[in-house]
């Protein structure tokens, strides 16, 4: 399965360590030019731009050719972009966390996933100890609510409650 990254999952999933989720879970990640300049933007944490500085063979880096319509004008270049080249590559699935930009995809019928869901779907197939990942990530400048967390840990421990 190909998927299109916006920023943010990226930046997130390297910080907490578990970028190599996303090989495991969709083999190729492709990103537009414009997330890759965010990510070696001076602000950019360390270990992020250490990441990208030499990105690994399951991600490419994409050149976007569409136009954006007036609903991604107003995104951000990374999120347009990665919503313009899911369209472009008939890619069904864009990691992206913020919520216009979320809006915005699914307006275009993708479908998107953020942090929490590749985290959630890692945990589903036994690759991460949910509570552990989301302690790392509340360590993070990320932002989630307790509210949020209570809801992901309790599908995390019926899950594992069914699969005794």
């Amino acid at each position: 399965m190909i998927v299109v990254a916006d920023a943010s999952p990226l930046n997130y999933l390297v910080l907490i360590d578990q970028i190599g989720l996303l090989p495991v879970l969709y083999q190729h990640v492709l990103i537009p030019e414009a997330v890759l300049a965010e990510l070696h933007r001076p602000r950019t944490p360390k270990t992020v731009g250490l990441w990208i500085a030499t990105p690994p063979p399951w991600l490419e880096v994409c050149v976007v050719h569409g136009v954006p319509d007036e609903g991604l004008v107003g995104l951000d270049p990374g999120e347009r972009d990665a919503i313009l080249l899911a369209l472009e590559r008939g890619v069904g699935l864009v990691l992206i966390d913020e919520a216009e930009g979320r809006r915005e995809a699914e307006r275009h019928h993708v479908r998107v996933a953020g942090t929490l869901a590749v985290l959630e779907q890692a945990a589903q197939r036994g690759l991460v100890d949910l509570p552990a990942v989301l302690e790392r990530l509340r360590q993070t400048n990320f932002r989630l609510s307790s509210n949020l967390i209570r809801q992901l840990l309790d599908r995390d421990a019926n899950r594992k409650t069914r699969d005794r």
